[in-house]
Formats: C-alpha cells, sequence, structure tokens
C-alpha cells in the first residue's frame, strides 16, 4: 500500500523554516512619532514579563499615534493570541497584512491561528502567500520550496506542485526527497514512466529511503510486473520500518500477486493490527475470496466502505459475493 506522504499542513514548521524575524526584532524605528514609540516599548517590557492585559493597552495606546503601523498590529495580535482571544487576533494580523501585504511573518502567524482554529482552508491560502513572500526574499532557499509544494499538494493542485519541484531539481539534483515527490505527483497524474524514473532516481540518491522503496515496490505490484523486484524492495523497506503497516501490506499483496494466499492472508491480518485502513481491508477481502471463504471476504470488504464509501470497485465486489 502507498501512503500520503505529504497530509496536513499542521505538519508544518513554518516559523522554524522560514527564519522569519518575531515582531520584537523587527525595526521599531519606523513607528511614527515618540509617543508611539514609547508605548511599544512599555507593551513589549510588559509582554516579556508576563503582563498581557498590560500589554495590550500600551499596544492600542501606540497605535493611537500609529495607527497605520504594519508592526503594531502584529505585535497586538501576538498579545491576543496569548489570552487565547483568537477573534481579536485574526482582525489585527488582517490589518497588519493589508498595510504590508508582502511581510511573511504576519501571513504565518494567521495560518497557525486558523490551523488551531480548524480552518483549514483559510489556514492554506495563508501558508500559501507566506511561502511565496519568503520565496521572493531567499530565492535559493530549498526548503521554503519544499513547504510551497507541500501545500500545492495538499490543495491537489498537481501541475503547480510539479512545477515547484521541478524548479527545486534544478536547484538542488541531488534532493532525493523532490524526486520522491515529484515521483508521487507523476503517478497521481498517470504518468507511469516518469513515476518509475523519478522514484528510481530518488531511492538511487538515498538507498535507504524506505517510503520511496515501498512506493515503487507496491507501484510495481499495480501495474502487474516486476514481481520479484517489486517483493525486493518491498522487504528492504520493512527492514527499516518493520511495523510499519502499509510496507506490510504491501508485502501481503506481493504474496497475492505470487499465488500464495496463506502467506498474503498471514501478512495483511498483521498489517491490519497496525493500520486501519480501507486498502488493507480490501486486499483481505480479496485473499478470502481466493480462499473461498465468502463471509470473510464480505465482512473485510464491507470494513473497507465504511471507511471510505466511495470506492466503486469495492461495491462491485460486495454486489457480486452477495449475489
Amino acid at each position: 500500500m502507498r501512503l500520503q506522504y505529504i497530509n496536513s499542513i499542521a505538519c508544518l514548521c513554518l516559523l522554524s523554516v522560514l527564519a522569519v524575524p518575531t515582531a520584537q526584532a523587527l525595526d521599531a524605528g519606523k513607528l511614527e512619532g515618540n509617543q508611539s514609540l514609547s508605548h511599544y516599548i512599555t507593551a513589549v517590557y510588559c509582554e516579556d514579563i508576563g503582563d498581557i492585559d498590560k500589554a495590550i493597552q500600551e499596544y492600542r495606546k501606540a497605535l493611537e499615534n500609529d495607527e497605520q503601523s504594519s508592526l503594531l498590529h502584529l505585535n497586538l495580535a501576538s498579545a491576543f493570541i496569548k489570552k487565547n482571544d483568537f477573534p481579536s487576533a485574526i482582525l489585527e494580523l488582517r490589518k497588519s497584512i493589508d498595510l504590508a501585504p508582502d511581510t511573511v511573518e504576519p501571513h504565518a502567524i494567521l495560518a497557525l491561528v486558523y490551523t488551531t482554529q480548524n480552518e483549514t482552508d483559510l489556514a492554506t491560502q495563508e501558508y500559501a502567500f507566506a511561502l511565496k513572500n519568503a520565496a521572493k526574499l531567499e530565492p535559493e532557499n530549498i526548503e521554503i520550496y519544499k513547504n510551497l509544494a507541500a501545500i500545492y499538494l495538499q490543495q491537489r493542485k498537481l501541475k503547480e506542485a510539479e512545477g515547484i519541484l521541478k524548479l527545486i531539481v534544478g536547484l538542488a539534483p541531488f534532493d532525493e526527497q523532490a524526486h520522491f515527490y515529484l515521483g508521487s505527483i507523476y503517478y497521481d497524474l498517470e504518468d507511469y514512466a516518469a513515476t518509475e524514473k523519478e522514484f528510481k532516481a530518488a531511492i538511487k540518491l538515498k538507498p535507504d529511503y524506505h517510503e520511496a522503496l515501498n512506493f515503487l515496490g507496491y507501484f510495481y505490484l499495480e501495474q502487474d510486473r516486476n514481481i520479484d523486484k517489486a517483493g525486493g524492495l518491498i522487504k528492504k523497506a520493512l527492514s527499516f520500518d518493520p511495523e510499519n503497516g502499509a510496507y506490510v501490506d504491501s508485502l501481503g499483496w506481493f504474496y497475492f500477486k505470487k499465488g500464495k494466499f496463506k502467506e498474503a492472508l498471514s501478512y495483511l491480518e498483521k498489517a491490519a493490527s497496525f493500520l486501519s485502513d480501507p486498502v488493507i481491508y480490501e486486499h483481505l477481502g480479496d485473499v478470502f475470496m481466493k480462499l473461498g471463504d465468502r463471509d470473510n471476504a464480505r465482512l473485510n470488504w464491507e470494513k473497507s466502505l465504511k471507511l471510505d464509501s466511495t470506492q466503486e470497485k469495492v461495491k462491485e465486489k460486495l454486489l457480486q459475493v452477495c449475489q
């Protein structure tokens, strides 16, 4: 079984990757007027000692003198976040962005706030803004491009992700992860020659890249070719991560393709003990059917559909077994 390796923007350590400056580190000299600067300094001090309410008061006083300061709105938003007042934080971050739309930090923080509020689409949009702006500031920062590609992949914008990853390969041809992600894109685009090429490139660059070993092995099984080679790749992946349910499923499917159904059943049942996944239960149903156990085949296909009701092939199998 292949895994979705990019599946959550919450796992992107965006702020650390971008190494954006904190609001306090920005140029306070851009604040207008002595009164504004004085209140700003007091607010930062109050925030540092944990008096968040006083800090909010001082940031607001500073804004009375300089309401066009993106920095002040950003700092006020940060204070609101510390108070768990997310609606107020979002409002201030939006003001900060309106005043300085190309600044990285407000978009990045807003994305994190939206993530905590389970506003995935809005969070994704802000991450994309932050990463695009960061790429302008650091055009050769590979990690920024990787994160941007991850955003596009999550949005299923495969062509955009492909373009970013090709850029990465151009900047860093020995980056095995970029080749791997390109391979997964070509797989989804059904360009299977390019899929195989990119996975092979990733493995050549990193022979212990077990995600790529498993993916290429399972890819061969799906293609009904290089079956023995697929088994070797999957077994090698398992040597690095022996309790990975997806890899164990792949090995079970290898034995299914070899016609060794009892061995397949053993590994697929083990995979199901590690991971509850519709693909594993579909595979179990297929094996039980080959072994002549229609009741267990039906039971496992039903489990598969409970986890993913969109599987038309599994529905067809159930209809046939129920006739």
